[in-house]
């Protein structure tokens, strides 16, 4: 019964938040952490992919979650008091179609799961950022839902130019200090104490 609670609550924290964010766009959030809870935790844990390679710990999913309550627990522990830190990544090379190497950098099952649990709490503020006609990885939207649209437009009003981008190796390129100026806008440097 706790766990239900917990995990209403965490529902209800989590559209409070999206609320907020919706009614004043310009309104800074500085305490949200208290959201990551072990339920949120859980939630992320049980989101990721079973069959997804260790990182340099070397702990897989299975291994994790035979003691999943206390690994958590103590997860949380950590997060809680300021003492998790994340470990080093684990790099392997992708071969491409063309013959070179992609490199994928991979986490630690522990620090996949507070990734996942951040990444909730900060996807209900932002999306209430976006413009409805950005599809681009956001939740609940996928490529075919964006030309689906292009077509109604097309379809609707006079268009004398399509045009088609992609950025090659864009996250490779992302300039971070600008990345983190846009995150501060919304999530302020306190948002971590708590």
């Amino acid at each position: 019964m706790a766990g239900l609670r917990d995990r209403a609550s965490m529902s209800t924290g989590l559209d409070r938040i999206a609320e907020l964010a919706r009614a004043n766009k310009t309104l800074q959030f500085t305490s949200i952490a208290h959201l990551l809870t072990v339920p949120a935790l859980e939630r992320a844990w049980t989101g990721l992919r079973k069959e997804a390679s260790a990182g340099v710990d070397g702990v897989t999913y299975a291994e994790y979650g035979v003691h999943l309550r206390e690994n958590l627990q103590q997860l949380h522990d950590r997060v809680a008091s300021g003492q998790y830190r994340a470990q080093p990544l684990r790099r392997v090379y992708i071969p491409k179609e063309e013959g070179t190497r992609r490199p994928i950098s991979i986490p630690t099952l522990e620090d996949k799961i507070v990734q996942r649990a951040a990444m909730e709490l900060l996807t209900e503020i932002y999306e209430q950022d976006f413009l409805g006609c950005s599809y681009g990885f956001r939740p609940g939207r996928s490529p075919h839902e964006a030309l689906d649209e292009i077509g109604r437009v097309i379809c609707r009003r006079p268009v004398r130019y399509v045009l088609e981008a992609d950025i090659c190796a864009y996250f490779d390129a992302i300039v971070r200090s600008q990345l983190m100026e846009l995150i501060e806008k919304r999530y302020g440097t306190g948002a971590c104490s708590g």
